[in-house]
């Protein structure tokens, strides 16, 4: 059957005695009691004195004395009941009032161990509420049994978790049957029956997946066009696999506007539970950067670990920080953006959770208390200007050798770094993965077009920018790109193969305004031997920019002729959009 959940609503604990002054303790009721009299509180309490034969799904007694109650005082009555057969909770009002204990380390690998009974006062079978609160939380059963108007049972309902190898249900139905029936069924069995299945599903899923965690991507679109949030979507697979996981599945969702709450909705946060349920994944991921309020709300809806875009991006410099300065500036980031997430989050931010979002000091400093941090924080930047005086002391030396610099910036996963190698013959590190470079580098290299004999020149190799890169990371990152500023000239390197060229171009332009960066900036386009020739033509065009593969070396003497160009001729500073990173033509060009 398709997948039609309703959110389950706040549950509220309330003790037994609260409707009643002066009355003696008795064990915990839950859920809706006000107005209750003294009489019914009491009454509902001795339900946990009642058993169930552990084979049993529910007795006609236990039924009985539920929907007598249920009538009498005109609301819902919900048990808690586990695998020994004792009444674990007791609650009024509906299935989503009944709060659920915390589950035994065994049974939060397949079934909670407990199964809910909950009597409806109308025929309606189970609801929404009812077979929600049986997927999310994975309960052995729930069974919905109809109250008559004289207070005895009617036809019960029950449903099961359906296993994961299950594609097309959440959850299995059985036929409405008389209480008496299901005293008689086999519970026991076919629960037995289930969790081997359910066991046998997580060992051959143990067997072929690998130790990567599985995400569920979740896009929003609400107002900045489809194939912008599809651009996104994507750009947020990669950056998942860059930081070592793997993507189930991808959904995006349009709306109007974001949800305060869930950002997309519990219909659709419910949704996306099922599919990870059959996707075997233990992780959603959303594309946009959540408040804590927001991943508290939706941890707490589907129980599944939570990020976002900026943990996700944080993370991967994490996994990739090496050296001192890399990594301080890493710790800082992630202080500055974990500072006000510290209450409440729950397993994505446990330092025992471990995978996506939880390395570096993900691990180590999380359960400290906000001043221990904000005293950590102070600590790293003034190792940040520190590090920012090193590098100008060394800035100050290149300018006082007059030796051009030449610092390649662009997107991430450009090519930046394959490039460097190729014009300075060096080795740096490249990988085809996200923020592969975070340690700026710089190396020697030569401009036959500066002199008779080639003229020495130095080139930069920097960290990679992405749209909406995390102002913690810009923070963190200042004595890093302080050293653009100094350059004589900025390389902007584009992958000329990706999807929607234009955008990643104007992002990071963004990023080097924002920055106040004043150095000319040239575009050069990179993997050209892999582009579609139409578009690279098109691109050319627009730029005004060398086409080259830094792979390959095509297109490397040219690139190589009009830097020189550019730093021996004037500067332009060209106008607009469209224009603006255009390589200056030659100078025999310009005086023609």
């Amino acid at each position: 059957m398709p997948c039609t959940l309703l959110p389950p609503a706040a549950s509220s604990a309330t003790p037994a005695t609260d409707p009643t002054k002066g009355a003696t303790k008795i064990d915990k009721v839950h859920g809706r009691l006000s107005g209750l009299k003294v009489g019914q509180v009491k009454r509902l309490g001795n339900l946990y004195r009642r058993r169930v034969p552990p084979a049993a799904a529910l007795t006609h007694d236990l039924a009985r004395a539920l929907t007598e109650l249920s009538v009498d005082i005109g609301r819902g009555v919900s048990v808690l009941i586990d695998r020994r057969g004792r009444v674990v909770t007791v609650a009024v009002g509906d299935a989503a009032d009944t709060p659920l204990p915390p589950p035994s380390g065994e049974a939060t690998s397949r079934l909670y161990g407990l199964r809910l009974a909950h009597v409806h006062l109308k025929p309606t079978g189970l609801s929404g509420d009812d077979l929600t609160m049986l997927f999310l939380h994975r309960l052995d059963a729930v069974v919905a049994i109809e109250a008559r108007p004289d207070g005895l049972p009617g036809r019960a309902h029950l449903a099961q978790v359906a296993p994961p190898t299950s594609q097309e249900e959440d959850w299995i139905v059985d036929a409405p049957m008389e209480v008496r029936e299901l005293e008689r069924l086999d519970f026991g069995e076919r629960l037995r029956a289930l969790e081997e299945e359910m066991a046998r599903g997580v060992r051959a899923r143990d067997v072929s997946r690998s130790s990567a965690e599985r995400a569920v991507l979740v896009g929003l679109e609400s107002g900045e066009g489809l194939l912008e949030a599809e651009s996104r979507l994507e750009e947020l697979a990669e950056l998942v696999r860059s930081a070592g996981g793997t993507v189930a599945w991808s959904s995006l969702q349009q709306r109007s506007r974001a949800d305060t709450k869930t950002l997309i909705g519990r219909g659709k946060l419910n949704e996306l539970v099922s599919k990870a349920y059959h996707e075997d994944a233990d992780l959603l991921v959303f594309d946009r950067e959540l408040s804590p309020a927001q991943a508290r709300e939706i941890e707490s809806l589907t129980r599944l670990k939570v990020l976002d875009r900026t943990q996700v991006i944080l993370d991967i410099f994490a996994q990739n920080a090496r050296g001192r300065e890399a990594q301080v500036q890493v710790e800082l980031a992630q202080l500055h953006y974990q500072l006000p997430r510290l209450a409440g989050r729950g397993r994505a931010m446990s330092r025992l959770g471990g995978g996506i979002g939880t390395r570096g000091p993900g691990e180590t400093k999380l359960e400290v208390d906000r001043r221990r941090i904000r005293d950590r924080i102070a600590v790293l930047e003034r190792a940040v200007d520190e590090i920012s005086q090193r590098r100008s002391e060394t800035r100050k030396s290149r300018t006082a050798a007059s030796t051009p610099v030449i610092a390649l910036v662009g997107y991430t996963n450009a090519g930046k770094s394959t490039l460097f190698n190729a014009l300075a013959k060096s080795d740096a590190v490249s990988r085809n993965k996200l923020f592969a470079t975070l340690r700026p580098t710089t190396r020697e290299g030569w401009l036959p077009g500066l002199g008779e004999y080639g003229a020495r020149v130095l080139y930069t190799d920097t960290v990679g920018f992405i749209r909406d890169l995390p102002e913690e990371l810009v923070n963190a990152f200042r004595a890093t790109l302080e050293e653009l500023n100094d350059a004589d000239l900025l390389l902007h390197v584009v992958d000329a193969a990706s999807a929607g060229v234009p955008e990643r171009v104007d992002a990071v332009q963004r990023i080097l305004d924002a920055l106040g960066l004043e150095p000319p900036r040239r575009v050069v386009l990179n993997k050209a031997d892999v582009a579609d020739a139409e578009v690279l033509a098109g691109l050319q065009e627009r730029y005004r920019a060398v086409a080259v593969s830094a792979r390959s070396g095509s297109g490397l003497d040219d690139l190589k002729a009009a830097l020189a160009a550019a730093l021996q001729g004037p500067r332009r500073t060209p106008s607009g959009p469209e224009h603006a990173g255009a390589f200056d033509p030659a100078p025999a060009a310009r005086s023609e």
